[in-house]
C-alpha cells in the first residue's frame, strides 16, 4: 500500500478544491474563510502549548481541545459549496454554540465586572487567545460574506460569533487565573 502524496499540484496555478471537489480560485471568499478558520485553529494550538505546562488548567485545555475539532466542523462546511454534499459533512448544531456560551458563562463568574476597555494582553497564552479572538472575528466577517449567497452557514455564522465573545472571556479568566492585572484603555494617552 503507497502513501498518498501531500502534494496535489492543483494549487500551482492559483487553483484549489473544495470539500465536494469544486476547483476555485485561492482567493475565492470560502479558501479565505477557511484560511481564517484554520490560522485561528492553529492560535488555538499555541495557546494550549502554553498553558499545558501550567498546573490549573486541565479543564480548560480540554475545552479548547473540544473547540478545535468543533472549528474542523467549520472549516469542512466553509470549504463546501454543493449542498448535497455539505448534508453528509458533520454539522455545527445548536449545542456546540450552547456549549461555547456555557463556557462563557462559567468562566465569566469568577472574572471582576468589566467597566472599561481594556488591552489584549497579559500572559503569554491569554495574549494567544486575544490574538485568536481577533482572527475569528476576521473569519466571522468573511463567513458573512458567503452567508449572503448560502444561508444554510447561519449555524457557522453564530458559532463564530459566540467563539470570539468565548475568546475574549478566556483570555481575561486565564490573566485572571495566572494573576495578572488588566490593563484598561487610558483614553487621555
Amino acid at each position: 500500500m503507497s502513501k498518498a502524496k501531500i502534494y496535489t499540484r492543483f494549487g500551482d496555478q492559483g487553483k484549489t478544491r473544495l470539500v465536494d471537489s469544486g476547483r476555485v480560485d485561492k482567493f475565492d471568499p470560502r479558501v479565505d474563510a477557511y484560511g481564517d478558520v484554520d490560522e485561528l485553529n492553529s492560535f488555538l494550538g499555541l495557546a494550549l502549548s502554553q498553558l499545558e505546562s501550567s498546573p490549573g488548567f486541565t479543564d480548560f485545555i480540554s475545552t479548547l481541545q473540544k473547540i478545535q475539532n468543533h472549528l474542523f466542523r467549520v472549516g469542512s462546511l466553509l470549504a463546501c459549496a454543493e449542498s448535497e454534499v455539505k448534508k453528509s459533512l458533520p454539522p455545527v448544531e445548536q449545542s456546540h454554540v450552547q456549549f461555547l456560551e456555557n463556557q462563557i458563562d462559567q468562566l465569566s463568574e469568577s472574572l471582576p465586572e468589566l467597566k472599561n476597555f481594556i488591552l489584549p494582553g497579559g500572559s503569554t497564552a491569554a495574549s494567544q487567545l486575544h490574538v485568536a479572538r481577533t482572527v475569528c472575528r476576521r473569519a466571522e466577517r468573511k463567513t458573512t460574506l458567503i452567508f449572503q449567497q448560502d444561508s444554510s452557514l447561519s449555524s457557522v455564522l453564530i458559532y463564530l460569533n459566540r467563539l470570539s465573545d468565548f475568546l475574549f472571556v478566556a483570555a481575561r479568566w486565564v490573566n485572571h487565573q495566572d494573576g495578572r492585572t488588566e490593563l484598561a484603555w487610558d483614553k487621555n494617552l
